[in-house]
């Protein structure tokens, strides 16, 4: 669902939802998180974006995103009902450096964390990793391709150094169908571990 769908009355969450489960969608700056989450929540979702100033141009590194006009400075949160019991929290954390202090409270009763990647920049995704890791966060690999452009699965594991059970799926952020493939993903590895 977008964003419009909060307009057609799916303010609230049912009295017959029982179970809430919270979702982090990490990754470096300028991968798609706030993208992703916008796509697929079902409510407007809240975003902390700002614009980007001269002051932090010396901070973000921005190449292979010179476009990039805003970025998240404190977290994206979106909402997806998943069935009339069960409703999914959606929190993006921000992707520089100097927010990592906000993880660990985001980081506090998450289930796990599907984790966005940029293929043209996988130097920038080991620092996340570290992260997720840290807090013991079971996490999905999503490689936002930004495209049709595909990779090589195995590449991409070897790559990141990836644990052979770490389900790895290329998306677009940007699209509905691939974003929720990604996030089915990761339920899917979330619950394997449960059983």
């Amino acid at each position: 669902m977008d964003s419009a769908s909060a307009s057609a009355g799916i303010a609230y969450v049912s009295d017959a939802v029982s179970t809430a489960a919270k979702i982090l969608v990490v990754g470096h700056f300028a991968v798609g998180k706030t993208t992703l989450i916008g796509t697929l929540s079902e409510i407007a979702p809240l975003r902390t974006e700002e614009t980007m100033t001269k002051a932090s141009a010396s901070v973000d590194d921005l190449r292979g995103v010179p476009d990039k006009e805003t970025t998240t400075v404190a977290l994206d949160f979106g909402r997806l009902t998943l069935s009339e019991e069960l409703v999914l929290y959606l929190f993006g954390t921000p992707g520089q450096q100097r927010f990592v202090q906000l993880w660990e409270d985001m980081a506090r009763g998450a289930l796990g964390a599907l984790l966005l990647v940029d293929p043209t920049r996988l130097a920038e995704t080991f620092p996340v990793i570290d992260l997720v890791e840290k807090y013991g966060l079971e996490y999905a690999i999503a490689v936002n391709t930004f495209g049709d452009k595909r990779y090589l699965e195995e590449e991409l594991r070897e790559a990141l150094d990836l644990l052979p059970h770490t389900p790895v799926v290329q998306c677009d952020a940007r699209d509905q169908k691939s974003s929720a493939h990604a996030l089915i993903t990761l339920v899917r590895h979330l619950l394997s571990l449960s059983s």
